[in-house]
C-alpha cells in the first residue's frame, strides 16, 4: 500500500489509538465482519472507491450498511476509512483489516504479564502465531487442510484451534481470521503479517539506548524513571555502550530517535558549515 492509500491508513491508525486502552476482541471480531462484507461484493468496493462520490457519502453508506449491527466504534471506524480515499478497491479492505488487526493486538498489550511464564499478552501472542505458522509448516496435512477450498471456514478454524491448544483468545482470532479468510495469500502469510505486526507495536515500548561509557546504578535508575515519565508507561531499557558516541545519550524508542550525542552534534555542524 503505497501513496494516496498509505496516508489515509496512517490517518486512521492514529484515530484509532484514542479507542485501544479499552478495545475488546469483540470491536476486532465486528470489523473482520465488516471486512467480509466488503470482500464479499465487488459492487461495495467500487463504490466505497468511487472518485466521484464525496467521503461523506460513501461513510454514509457504510454507516447504513452495519448500522444496527455492529458497536457504534465498529460502525465509525469503518466509516472513516470509507469516508478516507484509496487508490485502489482492495486498498481500503487491507487497511480494515490492519485496524481489526490492531485491536487485537492492543488487547494483548492491555493485559498485564502472564503470571505462570512472567511474558506479557503482547509476548504470548507473537509466540502463539510464530508456533502456529512453524506446526503448519512441518505437516504437510495440515497444509493440505487449510487451504482445501471445499473444507468450510468453521472446519478450518477448528483445525487451526486444535494445531495451537494453548494459544491465546487474542491468537486465536487472528489465526482464525487467517485461515477463514486469507484474502488471496496463504493462511501462514497472514498470520505472518499479523506477527509483524504485533512486533512492531511491541518495539514501541522498548528504548534502545547508546551511551558513550558504562552508566552506574543510579544512573541506570535516574534513565529508566525519565524514559517512564515521557512515555507515560513502564519501558523496557536496553542500554548499549558506543564508545564512537563521544559524549551524550542516544534513544530510539520505536521510530523514534533523540540524538543528543557529541557525534551527532558534530554531524550536524558540519551539515551547517556545508550548507
Amino acid at each position: 500500500m503505497a501513496g494516496v492509500s498509505s496516508g489515509s491508513l496512517s490517518t486512521a491508525l492514529t484515530a484509532l489509538e484514542a479507542k485501544l486502552p479499552a478495545a475488546s476482541l469483540q470491536l476486532a471480531k465486528e470489523l473482520f465482519g465488516i471486512l467480509g462484507t466488503v470482500d464479499s461484493s465487488a459492487g461495495l468496493r467500487r463504490a466505497l472507491t468511487d472518485p466521484s462520490r464525496t467521503g461523506d457519502e460513501k461513510s454514509a453508506l457504510v454507516r447504513q450498511l452495519v448500522g444496527g449491527k455492529v458497536s457504534a466504534d465498529a460502525a465509525e471506524i469503518a466509516g472513516g476509512l470509507a469516508g478516507s480515499r484509496w487508490a485502489t478497491a482492495r486498498d481500503i479492505g487491507d487497511a480494515l483489516e490492519t485496524l481489526a488487526a490492531t485491536v487485537v493486538i492492543a488487547v494483548a498489550e492491555n493485559k498485564s504479564a502472564v503470571s505462570a511464564s512472567g511474558i506479557t499478552g503482547l509476548e504470548k501472542l507473537e509466540n502463539d502465531l510464530f508456533s502456529f505458522n512453524q506446526t503448519v509448516a512441518s505437516s504437510h496435512e495440515a497444509q493440505r487442510a487449510l487451504s482445501e477450498p471445499q473444507a468450510s471456514a468453521a472446519a478450518k478454524i477448528a483445525l487451526a484451534e486444535r494445531l495451537v491448544p494453548h494459544a491465546s483468545e487474542e491468537a486465536k482470532v487472528l489465526v482464525g481470521q487467517a485461515v477463514s479468510q486469507p484474502r488471496g495469500i496463504k493462511a501462514t502469510g497472514l498470520v505472518g503479517r499479523f506477527a509483524e505486526l504485533a512486533a512492531k507495536r511491541q518495539q514501541r515500548w522498548i528504548a534502545t539506548v547508546g551511551v558513550s561509557r558504562p552508566l552506574t546504578e543510579a544512573q541506570t535508575s535516574r534513565l529508566q524513571g525519565g524514559l517512564n515519565s515521557l512515555y507515560g508507561r513502564e519501558l523496557k531499557v536496553n542500554v548499549t555502550v558506543d564508545p564512537a558516541l563521544i559524549g551524550g545519550i542516544r534513544v530510539q524508542v520505536g521510530d523514534e530517535v533523540v540524538d543528543a550525542s557529541v557525534i551527532s552534534r558534530l554531524g550536524q555542524l558540519h551539515r551547517q558549515l556545508a550548507g
